[in-house]
């Protein structure tokens, strides 16, 4: 099932996500949700807050970024209760979208590797190490669980010159091919 995204201006998007536990209700099926509702708004990764569940759960797939990099498209992954154990002290530049805030893109600095603890579908405990665009993205739906969003991460002048345009956000005149939920 499809469900609406939150965009920015809704209170749950600022909010720390709890952590889920292992008899969540329906948990599968709120993963299978929230693929399709990335798959259908072109995304390539979503948190549970951005659906409006204030709960630890993140889900990414590059798969349409294989032809960019193979490697990148077989990168389809669910984490539950993450928590970034380490990240790397360079940082990168790179240009950063969100679902939750249609129309713009901004340059963020993101550490370029980060080590991450999280469980599986299983409830199975999982250590790994990602770098570059994976790490970008895990870094990106994680701020999600803190109540952070890429815009924060720019600097005061972007910000201020987002500032018109987040605000038609919050008024709900933001265009995009996806059902939304302003706030």
């Amino acid at each position: 099932m499809i469900l609406p995204i939150y965009t920015y201006g809704n209170a749950i998007l600022r909010k720390v996500a709890l952590p889920v536990k292992a008899d969540y209700p329906d948990l599968n099926v709120v993963i299978s949700n929230m693929f399709e509702t990335m798959y259908h708004a072109e995304g390539v990764g979503l948190a549970a807050p951005q659906v409006g569940l204030p709960i630890r759960l993140l889900v990414i797939d590059l798969a349409p970024l294989k032809e960019e990099d193979p490697e990148l498209g077989a990168f389809k992954i669910v984490m539950i209760n993450p928590t970034i154990l380490e990240k790397s002290n360079e940082e990168i530049a790179g240009e950063e979208g969100c679902l939750s805030i249609p129309g713009i893109h901004e340059m963020v600095l993101r550490a370029e590797k980060i080590k991450i603890k999280f469980l599986n579908t299983d409830f199975k405990e999982h250590i790994e190490e990602f770098e570059g665009y994976k790490a970008r993205v895990v870094q990106h739906e994680n701020d999600h669980l803190q109540g952070h969003l890429f815009t924060d991460k720019v600097t005061p002048i972007r910000r201020q010159l987002l500032k018109s345009k987040l605000t038609n956000i919050v008024k709900g005149k933001a265009t995009c091919n996806y059902k939304v939920k302003s706030a």
